[in-house]
Formats: C-alpha cells, sequence, structure tokens
C-alpha cells in the first residue's frame, strides 16, 4: 500500500459510521465507537530470504514516518502517547476496553490527535531484535486509557 492510499483509507475511517458490533472489515476491524485498520503486518514470510525481514522493517518505519510527517502537516504536532501504564494495569488483570486492547498489547506508544470530535491514533510495533513490524491506524471516539 502507498502512502496516498493510506490517507484515502484514514479519510474513510473519519467519515464512515461506526457499527453496533464488532465486524471485520477488508483493512482490520470496527466496532461500536471505533475503526481499525492494519497498514502493514508482521506476517509476512521472510523465512528463505534473511535479507527481506530487515528490508520489510525498513519499509515498514519509512511508511510510518511519512504518514506521521503528512498527518502532521494536515493537522498539527502529535500528542506522543505512552501506552506504558496501561501495559502495567493490563498485566496486572486489568481489561482495557476496546478500541484500545489492541494498541496496549502490541505498541509502546501511540501519535494521537484529536480531529474534531475523533481522535486518530497511529501505532507502530516493533518486533523486539526481529524484523517483525506492525503499522495499525485507530479512530475512534473511545478517549484512550
Amino acid at each position: 500500500m502507498t502512502t496516498a492510499h493510506h490517507l484515502r483509507l484514514i479519510d474513510g475511517m473519519r467519515t464512515r459510521e461506526f457499527p453496533r458490533a464488532r465486524t471485520p472489515s477488508v483493512s482490520g476491524v470496527s466496532g461500536p465507537g471505533y475503526h481499525t485498520a492494519f497498514l502493514r503486518t508482521d506476517h509476512e514470510p521472510w523465512d528463505d530470504d534473511e535479507q527481506a525481514g530487515p528490508e520489510y522493517r525498513a519499509q515498514c518505519l519509512a511508511e510510518h514516518d511519512a504518514l506521521l510527517t503528512l498527518l502532521s502537516a494536515r493537522w498539527g504536532e502529535p500528542q506522543l502517547v505512552s501506552l506504558w501504564s496501561a501495559q502495567e494495569r493490563m498485566l496486572a488483570g486489568e481489561v482495557i476496553p476496546e478500541p484500545w486492547a489492541d494498541p496496549v498489547s502490541g505498541c509502546e506508544f501511540v501519535r494521537l490527535w484529536q480531529v474534531e470530535e475523533r481522535w486518530v491514533a497511529i501505532g507502530l510495533a516493533l518486533e523486539d531484535g526481529g524484523p517483525g513490524c506492525e503499522l495499525t491506524v485507530l479512530v475512534t471516539v473511545v478517549d484512550p486509557p
């Protein structure tokens, strides 16, 4: 996917109605008060090619940075929101409500904008010491944890 495609997807998520129940979509999942999309996931086959993993991670990071630059030009600098305390609460047994459970379990932080009455969060999950990388977007009316 290109950055232009990511921007169109985010614009669509910002204007689309939320479903009444959790529903899978082509790019992610939607539910009451939120839409998520997986822009890049770490489910890429690189076992046969040692170079493919690092190249995939570099491309994922480049897409993340390009998306942040373009969204910042639109809406200003995002808030950098650490998810550390929510991760600690989750590990202690607290249930983090949707739609924030996935970002909390996979990302150290998100970049966050409030655009009109919806939050737009960009998350980047990196595999420790490995080539894995996942780039996600969340559009929601649910406040961050």
